[in-house]
């Protein structure tokens, strides 16, 4: 029987870290958890409320494809109190995470051929799903030198005006690197000029390390900005995202919406209007990652591990490991059956020099990022 070659996209290893991980301490072994970006609290109480509440209601049928109104009102009321921007909630589209937003995004803007620049290290499910759709994923090379993100040289460089897109995302996956609002409205106004759909990942605005972001939606009414309840608002398994839409896409993307998915999970979007509410629990959260943060940054170069991306926001230390291996699979395998350690190679978010790099998650409790630091000294000792 035939099977279609779009199912033969590359693997998503962090997720068969956390297999591994899992069935490790199923055999009663202790893990330390830096391999996922997910936050170790659970949801805000307000959200858990909410959603008691709704299920008490049976609120829980289908919604629009594109979100409660309640929902979509209350993210438009955000962009006015987080980023000072009117956006107007007809404009906002709720999705069943941002995996459907970016879903969504490539299938209404891009065509089979066509070609969308994304940054290498970056998020691997956006060359995979790019790939799956016939899309071409246009990698750009960033590195040290610009901080991981790219110039217009870079741009220049990966076809320019051949482009039909350009992903970025800031704070980034797996680098925690940033692009300042100056080089933002360069590349918005170079993908203007060149007519490239320009889509913002701001999946990780909220956290971040003494460094404004600033959206796309501010700068460009034709950027499509893709958010989630996952990271800031430790929501991942509710599978809840967003995105604000340029005009020309709204009715593509609804049709899309109401096709694959009819709806995001309503209990979920219900649940989710009490975020925005619960904004001292969750920079509670932020506060931890910083001193985890901290604690890493201070920590890991006496271990020897004094190379890494600029860590300005999200939850990530995406680390220099060549001193040690060059096979950075080997390196994290060995490294969990060794030290209980679960963390993520580079091959992950970059084909190319990844193996190279592991991306540690500083997401969890600060007392198991001070433990690893007690457990990589040995290991990394003996891997010299």
């Amino acid at each position: 029987m035939k099977i279609s070659q779009r199912g033969a996209i590359p693997r998503f290893i962090v997720m068969d870290v956390m297999k591994a991980a899992a069935e490790r301490e199923a055999s009663g072994a202790g893990v330390l958890h830096m391999e996922v970006g997910q936050p170790s609290t659970r949801a805000p109480k307000g959200v858990v409320e909410a959603a008691k509440q709704a299920l008490d209601g049976d609120l829980l049928g289908y919604t629009l494809a594109t979100g409660i109104e309640g929902l979509r009102d209350r993210i438009a009321r955000h962009y006015q109190e987080f980023y000072d921007l009117d956006v107007s909630a007809e404009r906002i589209c709720v999705t069943t995470g941002s995996s459907a937003a970016f879903l969504l995004t490539f299938l209404a803007a891009f065509d089979p051929g066509d070609k969308v620049a994304i940054l290498r290290p970056g998020y691997p499910c956006y060359r995979n799903i790019l790939g799956a759709l016939d899309i071409e994923a246009v990698e750009v090379p960033v590195g040290p030198d610009s901080r991981f993100q790219p110039t217009l040289d870079m741009l220049d460089a990966a076809g320019g005006a051949d482009l039909d897109g350009l992903l970025i995302a800031s704070p980034a996956n797996p680098t925690g690197s940033m692009l300042r609002e100056d080089e933002l409205k360069q590349i918005l106004e170079y993908c203007r000029e060149k007519q490239i759909r320009y889509i913002s990942d701001e999946i990780y605005h909220g956290i971040t390390y003494g460094t404004e972001v600033a959206t796309a939606a501010a700068f460009d009414a034709n950027a499509v900005v893709i958010n989630s309840f996952s990271k800031y608002y430790s929501m991942t398994g509710w599978r809840l995202g967003w995105m604000v839409l340029p005009e020309d896409m709204l009715r593509p993307v609804e049709r899309l919406a109401q096709n694959l998915f009819i709806s995001a999970p309503s209990l979920a979007q219900h649940a989710a209007i009490a975020a925005f509410e619960c904004a001292e629990e969750l920079d509670g959260n932020v506060a931890r990652y910083a001193r985890n943060r901290e604690l890493l940054l201070a920590e890991l170069p006496k271990v020897g591990l004094d190379e890494f991306a600029p860590a300005d926001g999200a939850f990530y230390i995406y680390a220099d490991v060549r001193k040690f291996t060059n096979d950075a699979l080997d390196f994290c395998a060995r490294m969990l059956e060794q030290t209980g350690i679960a963390a993520t190679p580079g091959n992950d978010f970059d084909p190319v020099n990844g193996a190279s790099y592991v991306r540690f998650s500083f997401a969890g409790s600060t007392e198991d990022m001070a433990e690893a630091c007690k457990r990589l000294g040995p290991f990394l000792q003996a891997a010299k």
